[in-house]
């Protein structure tokens, strides 16, 4: 397992990218902007991260920035953590053995979403591809991530 991101939504991206990058001395390595969802992620480096995150093996912070107006009460700033794993299927299937509740099943083999049981969202990605599998890819979403 490899940590990848921490994601916080931000209002104004322009005064988050200040804080960040300004003030706190981050780098921004790459950003994604999505029309059809609209919203725009950036990703930041820590200075000394830098060389690391180039090659895409440091752990950076990621803006998610809506472009349609939203509140985000109830902690919704923070977003998630994010874990990349060998095999999300098993990784999975231990959890529920577990008794934790898949929010979000990997039905597509890449990506899921759970909760800590403190609430936490944490999404997991593949590790390279794994083929569409059941029960995975019948399995619905439960509740929220």
């Amino acid at each position: 397992m490899r940590y990848l991101h921490t994601m916080v939504r931000v209002l104004d991206l322009d005064a988050s990218l200040r804080f960040y990058c300004e003030g706190l001395g981050l780098t921004e390595m790459y950003r994604v902007e999505n029309d059809k969802g609209r919203f725009t992620l950036v990703f930041l480096a820590a200075p000394e991260d830098v060389e690391l995150a180039k090659a895409r093996q440091a752990p950076l912070v990621e803006l998610t920035f809506n472009w349609d107006p939203e509140a985000y009460d109830g902690g919704r700033n923070f977003g998630h953590l994010a874990y990349r794993v060998d095999d999300i299927y098993q990784t999975c299937q231990r959890l529920m053995d577990m008794g934790v509740t898949i929010n979000r099943p990997p039905r597509d083999g890449h990506m899921a979403f759970v909760r800590s049981p403190d609430n936490i969202s944490v999404e997991l990605l593949q590790d390279g591809n794994l083929p569409v599998a059941e029960p995975w890819a019948s399995m619905p979403n439960v509740g929220a991530w």
